[in-house]
């Protein structure tokens, strides 16, 4: 069973639970201090490992006239400034393959959405960057198909690789969340992962936007930790109907402390009885 050194952090399957949460998108430095100062407290409170999770670009949005954030480099001074301040790790996303180099100098964990997880280049030069890549399991995608992914990063000599389930397409701007899959991605060895935001999203479901149904957010969230994962993802915001991105399925910032202490009760009841296979 592999675990990654994440900055001060061991993060696991068989160890305590990791939150990695926080806004969908920056939106400015002091609302990101904001929210990374409430999520450290109540992680340290529940004894939960925390990494502080935003995007500088979202590139994916459901319309052209959607909002994408502060852009690569004031983006990646805010996460700098976060990080330092808070003294937690952080995470990102990067869209291509020139992106990995420069946030892997500043980030502690390079994601890669599920839309790209597929793609061989970005992959490589994810996995040269040496940091911990975090890939997204493709809504298209059978579980067990993540293993050629794990094989491309390994290929560059990096297994600081995290495998996150975030939903699979079920007909039109539907997804599903297929708990088998947690267990079935950590047959690789690698650290599992569960976001329990996206997989209650609705993809285009607005039309020019995303839908989501947040009340389901939680739901997700007990049932991956009552399974016993290394860590759960998960997107809050103080006033989740103003988000520049993926409100509908954020979960209210005022929610999370009471939520992270409840998930590491799951949390230490799964890993004192951890599941074979």
């Amino acid at each position: 069973m592999t675990q990654l050194r994440i900055g001060n952090l061991t993060v696991g399957n068989d160890r305590p639970l990791t939150v990695i949460a926080g806004p969908c998108q920056l939106e400015s430095e002091d609302h990101a201090q904001m929210i990374a100062g409430v999520l450290k407290e109540a992680c340290d409170a529940a004894g939960a490992q925390f990494i502080f999770k935003a995007s500088y670009d979202k590139a994916n949005r459901t319309s052209l006239s959607g909002k994408r954030g502060l852009g690569i480099e004031k983006g990646l001074q805010v996460l700098q400034s976060v990080a330092r301040a808070n003294d937690v790790p952080v995470l990102t996303d990067v869209h291509n393959e020139a992106q990995c180099a420069q946030a892997g100098k500043v980030v502690d964990v390079l994601q890669i959405p599920a839309f790209l997880c597929r793609q061989t280049d970005i992959l490589l030069a994810a996995g040269e960057t040496g940091k911990a890549v975090n890939v997204k399991k493709g809504q298209f995608l059978a579980p067990w198909e993540m293993q050629n992914i794990v094989d491309k990063i390994e290929s560059t000599g990096n297994k600081n690789i995290l495998l996150t389930e975030r939903g699979t397409t079920f007909g039109y701007n539907t997804l599903v969340a297929d708990m088998r899959s947690l267990p079935q991605m950590a047959q690789t060895g690698y650290p599992v992962v569960m976001d329990a935001t996206h997989s209650v999203a609705q993809p285009g479901g607005k039309g020019g936007s995303s839908g989501g149904q947040r009340e389901f957010a939680p739901v997700m969230a007990r049932a991956a930790a009552s399974i016993g994962v290394a860590a759960i993802f998960m997107e809050t915001h103080e006033d989740p109907d103003t988000a520049p991105s993926d409100g509908p399925n954020m979960i209210y910032l005022d929610q999370m402390p009471g939520l992270i202490n409840l998930l590491m009760q799951f949390d230490a009841l799964a890993k004192s009885h951890p599941l074979t296979f």
